[in-house]
C-alpha cells in the first residue's frame, strides 16, 4: 500500500502508545510500518535528499496533532505518553479521531477554519508560506514543552545563554553569573562586552496556564533596587496578567522587559539556540532585467 497520510496514522499511533508506558518517536516507526505493510522502498522514500524519510516525518506530525488535542502527552523531549483523555478515545474510529482533533484546532486557533476555506484560493507561493508558518508554530510548541521538562536551574542557564546569543555580554567566558534564591535575581549578564552596565534576570519556568501576576513583577523590581540596578529582564514559559504588563510598562525608575513563552520560543528559534537547520528550500524567479535586455528577433 502507499505511505499513509499523517491523519491516517493518528489512531494507530494512539493505539500503539496505549500498549506502552512511554515511547520515543523512533520506536513508532517499525510497528506502524508493519501495521501498514510498508515495503523497504516505501520506508526509504524521502521528501528531499537532505530530509528524513516521508513516513517518519508523517508519524511526527500525527503525534504533534494528537498532542495538540491533548490526547497524547510529552513528559520529556522526544518521548510520548497517552493521556487519560486519549485512553477514552481508543475505541473511536479514524474519522472520529480526526474530527475531534480538527475541532480542538479550531478552538485553539480561531482562524483555522477560515484558513482551511481560503487554502484553495491561495497561490502555490502563499501555500508554501502558510505551511512554513505551521511548521514553525509546531516547533515553538516543542521548544516550550522541552523547557518545561527541564529543571528550573537548567532554565536559568538557558535564558542566560539566550541573552548571550542575542549579543549581550559577548562571548568571554565567566562574564555571566547565574544563581538561584539569592535576592530574587536568577542571573546577571553584562549589557556590553566591556561590562559598563549589567542586566539582571528573573526566570520563571511555569506551566502555560500559570500566568505571572503584578505582585511577582513588583518583587523583581524590589530585587533590582536592592542591587542598585534599573534594568531587568523577566522571562517566563507562560504569560503575564494584564495588570503585570501595565505595571511594567508604567515604571519610571526602572526598565523591565517582559518575555512570555511564545516570544521566548521565537527568540530561541530566531537566534538558533539549540536549533539546527533541517532543510533549506531555494526558490528562484526569472530575472526580468536579464531577459528584457535580450533582443527580440
Amino acid at each position: 500500500m502507499s505511505i499513509p497520510r499523517h491523519d491516517q496514522i493518528r489512531l494507530p499511533a494512539l493505539q500503539l502508545l496505549a500498549k506502552h508506558d512511554t515511547l520515543r518517536l523512533k520506536k513508532f516507526e517499525k510497528p506502524l510500518a508493519e501495521q501498514f505493510n510498508l515495503s523497504d522502498e516505501e520506508l526509504s522514500q524521502t521528501n528531499s535528499p537532505d530530509n528524513g524519510t516521508t513516513f517518519y516525518d508523517r508519524i511526527s506530525w500525527a503525534l504533534y496533532y494528537l498532542k495538540t488535542a491533548e490526547l497524547v502527552l510529552k513528559p520529556k523531549w522526544g518521548t510520548y505518553q497517552i493521556s487519560e483523555l486519549g485512553k477514552t478515545m481508543l475505541g473511536a474510529t479514524q474519522d472520529e479521531i480526526n474530527h475531534y482533533i480538527d475541532a480542538q484546532l479550531v478552538k485553539r486557533t480561531p482562524n483555522t477554519k477560515e484558513n482551511k476555506q481560503e487554502i484553495s484560493s491561495q497561490t502555490p507561493e502563499e501555500n508554501l508560506y502558510s505551511a512554513f508558518e505551521s511548521i514553525r508554530a509546531s516547533i515553538y510548541t516543542d521548544i516550550i514543552d522541552t523547557i518545561l521538562s527541564k529543571s528550573p536551574k537548567e532554565f536559568e542557564n538557558l535564558v542566560v545563554k539566550l541573552l548571550q546569543a542575542m549579543g549581550y555580554g559577548g562571548e568571554i567566558e565567566g562574564i555571566v553569573t547565574s544563581y538561584s534564591n539569592d535576592g530574587g535575581i536568577d542571573g546577571i549578564i553584562k549589557e556590553d562586552v566591556l561590562g559598563l552596565g549589567r542586566i539582571h534576570i528573573q526566570a520563571k519556568r511555569y506551566a502555560r496556564d500559570n500566568r505571572i501576576s503584578r505582585e511577582e513583577i513588583q518583587k523583581f523590581v524590589g530585587a533590582l533596587a536592592g542591587v542598585q540596578s534599573s534594568k531587568g529582564v523577566f522571562i517566563t514559559t507562560s504569560s503575564y496578567k494584564h495588570t503585570a504588563i501595565e505595571y511594567a510598562n508604567g515604571l519610571s525608575n526602572a526598565t523591565v522587559i517582559l518575555i512570555d513563552g511564545l516570544q521566548l520560543a521565537k527568540y530561541i528559534y530566531e537566534y538558533g539556540l539549540g536549533m539546527q537547520v533541517e532543510q533549506t528550500i531555494e526558490i528562484k524567479k526569472m530575472d526580468g532585467n536579464f531577459w528584457d535586455l535580450m533582443n527580440d528577433e
